[in-house]
């Protein structure tokens, strides 16, 4: 973990209030891994005082983040230029950890619900990189919600597209998306499951998967404060007592939750 001044490389509007920020951050693109997140100091005011936490979306060299305008501290972001410069502190927390070897062959569903798919790009590469089958499923409210398809598509030929309005893709939550995929597993898989997103969806997976036997890790969307577990602000109950988001997690295993 470093505390760094790194340079904007890019800006840029990707869609209804979404935007992709290139970060020059040599130290942190070769320490991260996926699923692991950055605390960006926003402002260079004391307004807001508070650093912002940011999925680590992709890394090339330098580390690219995705993020929604949704307060002051976003919508400062989005005005920033290419060449300006904003405190990055990171990579932070525990990220994804990629399937061992078995006597199956491993298969990798990735589920993205809405702003979910911000960690999970960069999970599907290294997957890929590793020789995994990678499965995607992205669900959203509505079509100008769905984010990364594009994205997802150049990793993997299998990604697959549900609208809870039915905009776009299939009609329903993708839970049932989910369902529908599983019709067709094959019993040579031995299948591990990757989901970021709202916590009723993550809830509703993770049941599905338990009902499987099936390994599912989740993200989880949590406020952060410190993102290094000094101010205790992040706690999420587990079956083994409280952890911390920013330190335990952001990534758990779903059968460690207490839903």
């Amino acid at each position: 973990m470093k505390d760094i001044k790194a340079k904007i490389l890019s800006n840029k509007l990707v869609g209804r209030a979404y935007y992709k920020m290139a970060l020059g951050a040599p130290y942190i693109a070769r320490a991260a891994k996926p699923g692991q997140f950055v605390q960006i100091k926003c402002s260079d005011g004391l307004e807001p005082f508070l650093r912002r936490p940011f999925s680590i979306h992709r890394v090339n060299g330098s580390i690219e983040i995705l993020y929604e305008v949704v307060g002051k501290g976003t919508e400062i972001l989005a005005g920033k230029k290419q060449g300006d410069f904003v405190d990055v502190l990171g990579p932070l927390g525990t990220g994804f950890s990629l399937p061992l070897t078995s006597s199956l062959e491993p298969r990798a569903i990735i589920i993205a619900g809405g702003i979910g798919a911000a960690p999970l790009v960069y999970l599907a590469e290294e997957l890929t990189k590793k020789k995994i089958k990678t499965i995607v499923l992205i669900g959203a409210k509505t079509k100008d919600a769905i984010l990364c398809e594009k994205d997802f598509k150049k990793i993997t030929r299998e990604v697959y597209v549900s609208t809870d309005d039915g905009t776009y893709g299939c009609h329903g939550f993708v839970s049932r998306l989910f369902h529908n995929i599983l019709k067709t597993t094959e019993s040579r898989f031995e299948t591990i499951v990757y989901v970021c997103g709202p916590n009723g969806m993550l809830k509703c997976i993770a049941e599905i998967c338990a009902e499987r036997s099936f390994e599912c890790q989740v993200s989880l969307e949590e406020k952060m404060a410190c993102g290094t577990g000094a101010c205790l602000g992040c706690a999420v109950p587990t079956k083994s007592g409280n952890k911390l988001a920013c330190k335990d997690g952001p990534v758990f295993n779903a059968t460690s939750l207490s839903w």
